[in-house]
């Protein structure tokens, strides 16, 4: 399973709702589940994003799936990336020629 960092921030419509935001987080699992991904970490940030979510799934698509249906909803809006843990950091350093 590949690893992706979500960094989300509220729309106007989710922080005037923010007190459903935990049953929105709990939405937000069911749907990574449907799509074979897992939200395994969730951090509320202060900066520039709100919150901050470590996602493991399939692939890209899974992924994209999945910010698309969530940002739908009107309550974030997200920017995701792919990340790679230290040992395929450093296979892919050790391989550059």
């Amino acid at each position: 399973m590949a690893t992706y960092i979500m960094l989300a921030n509220w729309t106007e419509q989710g922080i005037r709702n923010v007190k459903d935001s935990p049953s929105r987080l709990d939405a937000a699992r069911q749907l990574c589940k449907k799509h074979g991904a897992e939200i395994k970490e969730v951090f509320m940030t202060m900066g520039s994003y709100d919150l901050v979510l470590v996602v493991q799934a399939p692939g890209d698509e899974a992924v994209a799936k999945i910010a698309l249906a969530s940002g739908a909803g009107g309550n974030i809006r997200t920017t995701t990336m792919k990340a790679f843990s230290e040992a395929e950091y450093r296979e892919l350093t050790g391989s550059v020629g």
